[in-house]
């Protein structure tokens, strides 16, 4: 079912954004993303020319730029840009699963049942590649979803504000477990100090490709379910007379979730809040519209993903600040101006 986006344009005047809007704007997105990858790959400690980047990728030869480009700035961007688009889409999916405007992996724990299994992977049983925890970090992504959603619900259905409080809880928990066990064997975890900060750094193209099979079956598995998705927007008994496999939709939704939130933890460490912000501006843009909100999202995310990274880059330089550091300063603010909104009960 198409649920159509009503925008109050002056008093007593309300319209509807149209597709040529909806397009022109994922266009901008998509350009806005386009140059965000070569600044991603043209600045850092020092800056590098345009011309040396295109040298870098089309003309290599024995030179430090392009040594820097093609071995260190390329792999942080595209990593950069798989985990945007997985952190955006698990975050438009969850909010659109839950009907609910706070919901993000990060607040509702599942980046810490991610970080948990892997901890426990790297500390506990000795696993040190990426093909090997990053089955932990799906199966620590899945049990903490379900265990938030049967916490969340309510005699009256799921509730956004249990929820949100039960996330925070168990991500809580996990998150000191994960803490204690790091202490108990500091050596094992020296590795990962960067990656519990959340960063995209350091992060060889080797590490892509065995994560890279599982978000694109997320990435069709939630295209599949958007049109569901916004039929059970309306409430599940309306979905359901219109034919809407709502225990289907459900799994689907899940699996989806537990592939992008898990590989995307298990790529980069946990980062929050990118899922959080990402949904709400692609909703303002194109209103309650899944499959536009999706496709804003995959636009968006990596967007500020890598504006975050790129900024971490620039204050402290020669330094770096984690890109999961920079988000979390954006995104906590806007937690609280969403939280204290009156319509931030529900979608």
């Amino acid at each position: 079912m198409t649920t159509l986006a009503l925008r109050r344009d002056g008093p007593g005047t309300i319209t509807a954004p149209g597709p040529r809007r909806r397009l022109l704007g994922l266009v901008a997105a998509l350009l806005a993303l386009l140059a965000l990858l070569v600044l991603s790959v043209m600045i850092g400690s020092t800056s590098i020319a345009p011309s040396a980047v295109w040298d870098a990728l089309f003309h290599p030869a024995a030179d430090i730029d392009q040594f820097a480009i093609r071995d260190y700035r390329l792999p942080r961007t595209v990593v950069g840009l798989i985990v945007g688009v997985a952190l955006g889409l698990s975050g438009a999916l969850i909010q659109a699963l839950t009907r609910n405007p706070l919901a993000d992996p990060g607040i509702l724990g599942v980046h810490a049942g991610a970080s948990f299994a892997v901890t426990v992977a790297v500390g506990v049983l000795g696993v040190s590649d990426i093909q090997g925890y990053m089955w932990f970090a799906f199966a620590g992504a899945l049990i903490v979803t379900l265990l938030v959603l049967a916490l969340g619900s309510t005699r009256q259905g799921q509730s956004p504000v249990v929820m949100v409080l039960a996330g925070v809880s168990v991500g809580a928990v996990l998150g000191g477990a994960r803490e204690a066990l790091q202490l108990t064997n500091p050596a094992a975890f020296d590795a990962m100090r960067s990656w519990n900060a959340g960063s995209i750094v350091g992060r060889p193209l080797d590490l892509v490709w065995p994560i890279l099979p599982f978000l694109a079956v997320a990435l069709v598995l939630a295209l599949a379910v958007s049109g569901s998705l916004n039929a059970m927007a309306l409430g599940d008994d309306l979905a359901a007379a219109q034919g809407v496999r709502l225990a289907r939709t459900r799994v689907l939704a899940i699996i989806a979730l537990t592939l992008l939130a898990g590989g995307a933890t298990a790529l980069a460490g946990p980062i929050g809040f990118v899922g959080l912000m990402v949904p709400h501006v692609a909703r303002w843009i194109v209103g309650p519209h899944q499959r536009w909100i999706f496709a804003y999202s995959i636009l968006l995310a990596p967007s500020l993903l890598l504006a975050s990274d790129i900024l971490g880059r620039v204050v402290m330089r020669p330094g770096e600040i984690p890109v999961g550091i920079v988000t979390a300063f954006v995104g906590a603010p806007v937690l609280i101006v969403l939280v204290r909104r009156k319509k931030a009960s529900g979608l």
